[in-house]
């Protein structure tokens, strides 16, 4: 990689960086990414499942393979004190997504200006990945019918791990995910008169220690599977039994079997635990993601070319309970999402994480080189 393209991806990083946007909101990032792959000289078709951007690049006969990158911010006040620190209040890049998005345009330069490859590769720059379902609208806006594609692969950066490391799973990679929202409804009163109430605020009590069973007692020991309550709300006096209660939280499993395994006992557990303290319970589950789970063979294909191209490679650490809608790709085409190590920073989603420069031009060789091999491998088949 020449000097120039790094350059050129941290000039990219850092306008990003500095005009973040919210998933579904991504208006100006699309703007800039479309405005960058006009100048680089690379057709490309926007507004695809919302704010999506799918660039192409075509050379003779031989299979068609997607890179991914995801584009969207998060809405955490950034606290890093960079020069080019968000612009956008109380919205910043606390996931990296800046990187991704630069690093694709990267790779995009990169395999236009290479000669070594047939086939077709497609760029994919996914909106609302934080949890909006941008790759379940990008494939419903008919993703998969326009640009057809045997395997797709991407990346996320990894904080705590070495700079420019790259790891590799065979199976899952990161949790399939669910929010939820239960209500719990009673009859509200005074609180010196508790006999004529039914007390919402005890039965959420009772239902939240419940809930910690389901993990462990209903999920095989063996099995990734977690429930937790993030969020109460509950009256406004401090004299009054409120008539109803609100918790709100996440779900996380490594497989779908164990997800509406999750989802089943919490419905279980709400409506019974209700029925127990004279209430009802309505529950509404929602921002489902599917487990980001690769496919063994993809994942081979990847650690060889990251090898080859001259990278460090681990195969050896477990998967996370975070989640990640790549896995929704992975439902429907065969690929293998990475980590690549982001080295000492912060962690995700903290107001001082910020992408480091120096993962631009390794995250774009891994995807470089992991497009070439893929191609490579079906056209000698």
């Amino acid at each position: 990689m020449s000097y120039d393209l790094a350059a050129r991806m941290t000039v990219w990083r850092h306008h990003l960086h500095s005009y973040p946007e919210l998933s579904c909101q991504e208006t100006g990032t699309a703007a800039y990414v479309s405005a960058e792959l006009e100048a680089l000289g690379i057709p490309h078709w926007g507004g695809i499942g919302g704010h999506g951007i799918v660039a192409q690049l075509v050379r003779g006969q031989g299979r068609s393979i997607g890179l991914r990158a995801d584009m969207d911010a998060l809405p955490i006040a950034e606290t890093t004190g960079a020069v080019y620190a968000s612009c956008h209040a109380g919205v910043m890049h606390a996931c990296g997504h800046d990187g991704h998005t630069a690093s694709l345009l990267g790779a995009a330069q990169w395999l236009r200006d290479d000669p070594d490859w047939q086939g077709t590769i497609n760029f994919i720059f996914q909106p609302a990945e934080e949890g909006f379902g941008g790759a379940e609208a990008m494939l419903d806006d008919g993703l998969l019918t326009r640009f057809p594609m045997s395997q797709i692969f991407g990346y996320h950066n990894w904080p705590g791990l070495p700079l420019g490391t790259v790891a590799l799973h065979a199976g899952p990679v990161m949790a399939a995910a669910a929010n939820f929202v239960v209500t719990l409804h009673g009859r509200a009163g005074h609180a010196a008169m508790p006999h004529l109430t039914a007390d919402p605020v005890q039965g959420l009590a009772h239902l939240i220690v419940a809930l910690n069973t389901i993990p462990a007692r209903n999920i095989d020991p063996l099995e990734a599977g977690i429930i937790s309550t993030c969020t109460l709300s509950a009256g406004e006096a401090r004299n009054q039994i409120p008539d109803s209660a609100i918790a709100s939280g996440t779900m996380r499993a490594l497989s779908e079997t164990t997800m509406t395994l999750l989802q089943t006992r919490l419905a279980d557990l709400a409506r019974h635990t209700a029925a127990a303290h004279n209430l009802t319970a309505e529950l509404k589950i929602f921002s489902t993601l599917a487990a980001t789970v690769n496919h063994s063979e993809a994942a081979d294909l990847a650690e060889a070319a990251a090898r080859a191209a001259g990278l460090q490679v681990r195969r050896d650490l477990p998967p996370s309970m975070a989640a990640e809608d790549f896995g929704r790709f992975l439902q429907d085409i065969p690929g293998a999402y990475a980590w690549i190590g982001n080295g000492p920073s912060a962690s995700l989603h903290n107001p001082n994480y910020d992408y480091n420069d120096e993962l631009l031009p390794v995250a774009a060789r891994y995807l470089t080189a992991t497009a070439k091999a893929a191609l490579a491998k079906k056209a000698s088949a």
